[in-house]
């Protein structure tokens, strides 16, 4: 706001305090000295707002009539001179950091032809108020203002009150009619033709309820200009002369310099990665980490003391914050109450008592967005309409049957109270909750509705998550939830009969999506609290094993899966009995992994007797019995003729289509190798048609970052370079790297393959030193990775030392 001189003039404000009356009625004025009246001169002073009849003269304040002054209504009171505070800036917070947002908010009130009012919305503890008062302080300090009222806006009744102060103060409004002297002011701030113009700024702090400014909204001015400070994010705040400003968290910049400051003042340093890990743990909301740092003061603790108590699930957020009387900056409520009557609001807003039990289930799920489909999943709604239903005796208003629409309603009621961020345009994670109102939120629970919060997030998350994962972006979004799920609540409350399930869901994710090492770990863990909590035996236990041996052999340790199915299988027939379903399904994993650690005549044999039993106790139809026979098929190819293969696998694929459909995937499975087996019998153009068939289904069904969609592009660049085509084949694999390292990551083994294929080729186009280092490089990741017993470490080093003896003109014959 540009500055402007400050003025004491008898001609004030917007009109003066004092006219003729002359020239309220028209006539002219004679001269003579100053103040002095004429013969039949009326002047009239402080005229408030008062009317009369037609003809009549209304006065509230003073009437002199030549020498004679008749007072009306009360004492004449002089306005205050100007410049003139209304009301008290709250002080300067300790440390205070000038952000980005204030420079928003400067620009938002300094254009000229923008609006006259800004609005800044946000979460409880984010700093609006903070910011309104330095914006204030700075402008009033420079002299660019003439009036500024600052009020603590947080009902319609004190905004009325700060209102009919600033009118008593400078309009000579009566203090016994609060109403008026209000509107006083606000018609003393409208801007008049050929008035002076005064400079103002109204600031009105904390506004819990727009409606609480119905008819008290300060007039568009050219000289003036509202500020307001909110946690509500409401249309009613919107308007072509006002703009909403929000107010985030710190950058991490703005938080680590924040806690720097404040605990060097006290005389505490701490290193600045302690101070930023801290800061990260507190989400960088301002009022949190003020809060903290006196905090860290008072009991005399250092960062990794404080974060270790953060951490400690038997510590509520209340004890390590401050007493009331020794919060800092004169701050009225710790981090933990400053939410409570926004809850309390939105829970009153439709529908009726929806939004506290909705907050309460997403506190449990990822702070960096929830899907908005989780939340309206049938499981979701049934706990909703429980909770409500446990509620109704005190709140009888509240809705009973929830609907996805109601669980919108409520997301935008917490959204409106600045508690939630809810918007579609996030995608997969269209809901977001700071981490604070999360725990806060938690910490609110008894033991039982945190059980059952628990574990309707559970289901809500399993009925929400594809079996299929087309999309990427979803199925990393379905994980994080999976994962902060099991960090708020705690394994044990998810080790219920249906619930786990979400447990195996989300390592068999992992798996699915490359990520082998953190399928392993999360299964470790499983197997490790199974046990534990539901003993060896249990079926549960032994299903959870069952998933750790099959992602140790699909990360490459396949000695190691065959010694761990050898084991379960043991035990499943002691508990489970040799025809249970699971120990059948042990017998086709350890079949497999036989085969994979060296023994396929092991498998083709142990495939088989399975397929016999399977026969017996399943049938021909059964999906398992298909598997089994297809892996039987499998085993059995380098012992018969390719085009014996051909001819199993097109009666499987055709069996497998009758039974399971064209788009179930042990169909895609069984076509993916009747490729290969033309391939083998020469049919190379066959199989490259099939291949690129197969692709678009495998596209359209489950999706491009699949593990098969990838594997099957791998195999058909190959047959383009079998077809003569070794630019495509090249630039297939090129292609396909790229989305391995995105969607598997560089260390996955299949990544690695890939790194092989494209070495290969360098060799072939005439670079075999470059083949012999790419190959060098593949190898030593190999050997980090998988060992250095792993077979594909073995084939790696046999191909680096070929294409190493080729440049050195030692050997021509191709590995």
């Amino acid at each position: 706001m540009a500055k402007w001189p400050r003025r004491r003039s008898a001609a004030r404000g917007n009109g003066g305090d004092e006219q003729s009356a002359a020239a309220v009625f028209g006539g002219g004025r004679s001269a003579g000295a100053p103040g002095a009246l004429t013969a039949g001169e009326v002047r009239v002073r402080g005229t408030g707002d008062a009317t009369a009849s037609q003809g009549g003269l209304a006065n509230s304040g003073s009437l002199i009539v030549g020498a004679v002054t008749l007072v009306q209504g009360g004492s004449y009171r002089e306005p205050a001179p100007l410049p003139h505070l209304v009301g008290a800036i709250p002080s300067r917070a300790q440390s205070f950091q000038t952000r980005a947002t204030a420079a928003r908010l400067r620009a938002a009130l300094q254009d000229p032809d923008g609006a006259s009012c800004a609005v800044l919305t946000g979460t409880g503890g984010a700093g609006k108020t903070q910011l309104a008062a330095d914006h204030a302080r700075v402008a009033w300090a420079n002299g660019a203002l003439h009036v500024l009222v600052w009020i603590t806006a947080g009902s319609r009744s004190a905004v009325l009150a700060g209102f009919a102060q600033a009118g008593v103060e400078l309009c000579r409004a009566s203090p016994a009619d609060p109403e008026q002297a209000a509107q006083s002011f606000l018609a003393w701030l409208t801007p008049r033709i050929a008035a002076w113009p005064c400079r103002w700024l109204v600031v009105l702090d904390d506004v819990n309820d727009p409606g609480d400014l119905r008819g008290l909204w300060p007039p568009c001015s050219p000289y003036g200009r509202t500020l307001v400070t909110t946690r509500r994010r409401e249309a009613a705040f919107i308007g072509p002369d006002r703009r909403m400003v929000d107010v985030g968290l710190y950058e991490p910049e703005e938080a680590l310099n924040y806690m720097t400051a404040y605990l060097s003042a006290a005389g505490v340093h701490e290193v600045p990665g302690q101070l930023a890990r801290l800061a990260a743990k507190l989400g960088y909301l301002p009022l949190a980490l003020s809060q903290a740092a006196a905090y860290l003061v008072n009991a005399g603790l250092d960062c990794d003391q404080y974060h270790r108590q953060l951490n400690d699930r038997a510590k509520r957020l209340a004890d390590l914050l401050p007493e009331g009387a020794a919060l800092p900056d004169e701050q009225a409520f710790t981090v933990d109450a400053a939410w409570s009557l926004s809850v309390d609001r939105a829970d009153q807003l439709h529908p009726v008592g929806l939004a506290r039990p909705v907050l309460e289930l997403a506190s449990l799920l990822d702070p960096n967005g929830i899907p908005s489909h989780v939340l309206t999943s049938v499981p979701a709604l049934r706990h909703l309409e429980a909770q409500l239903a446990r509620r109704r005796r005190d709140a009888p208003q509240v809705t009973r049957t929830v609907r996805p629409t109601d669980v919108d309603a409520a997301l935008r009621a917490l959204f409106r109270l600045s508690l939630v961020d809810h918007t579609s345009a996030a995608g997969y994670r269209a809901v977001r909750v700071h981490q604070l109102i999360q725990r806060v939120t938690r910490e609110g629970l008894s033991s039982e509705q945190s059980t059952q919060h628990a574990r309707a997030a559970a289901d809500a998350l399993l009925a929400s998550w594809p079996s299929i994962e087309r999309d990427a972006a979803l199925a990393q979004a379905m994980r994080a939830n999976a994962s902060a799920l099991i960090d708020h609540a705690g394994k044990g409350r998810l080790f219920a009969p249906g619930v786990l399930d979400v447990l195996h869901r989300l390592g068999r994710s992992y798996g699915e999506s490359g990520q082998t090492s953190a399928a392993i770990s999360h299964f470790e863990h499983l197997v490790a609290a199974a046990g534990r909590r539901l003993g060896a035996d249990h079926p549960d236990s032994l299903n959870v094993r069952h998933c750790l041996a099959h992602w140790r052999g699909q990360a490459g340790e396949a000695a190691s899966a065959r010694t761990a199915f050898e084991a379960l299988l043991t035990d499943r027939l002691r508990v489970q009995g040799p025809h249970h379903a699971d120990t059948l399904e042990t017998r086709h994993q350890l079949a497999d992994w036989q085969g994979y650690s060296g023994d396929p005549a092991g498998a083709e044999a142990a495939f088989e007797a399975l397929l016999a039993d399977r026969l017996r106790l399943l049938g021909g139809d059964a999906p398992q019995t298909m598997q089994t026979r297809h892996k039987l098929v499998w085993w059995q190819w380098e012992n018969r003729s390719a085009h014996a293969v051909v001819q199993e696998l097109t009666t499987l694929l055709s069996d497998c289509g009758r039974v399971l459909g064209n788009d179930h995937p042990q169909t895609l499975d069984t076509l993916h190798d009747l490729i290969a087996a033309w391939w083998e019998t020469g049919e190379v153009a066959k199989a490259l048609r099939a291949a690129e068939q197969l692709l678009a289904d495998r596209l359209r069904v489950q999706g491009p970052d699949h593990p098969h969609t990838l594997d099957l592009r791998h195999n058909l660049a190959h047959l383009h370079g079998e077809n003569g085509d070794k630019a495509g084949e090249r630039a297939a694999f090129e292609a396909l790297l790229t989305d391995r390292l995105r969607v598997q990551g560089p260390d996955h083994p299949h990544t690695l393959t890939t790194r092989g294929s494209l070495a290969r080729l360098r060799g072939e186009a005439g670079d075999p030193e470059g083949a012999a280092t790419a190959y060098a490089g593949i190898l030593a990741d190999r050997l980090r990775i998988q060992g250095p017993d792993h077979l594909d470490t073995h084939e790696t080093r046999k191909k680096t030392e070929y294409w190493r003896r080729v440049a050195e003109g030692q050997d021509t014959e191709r590995a």
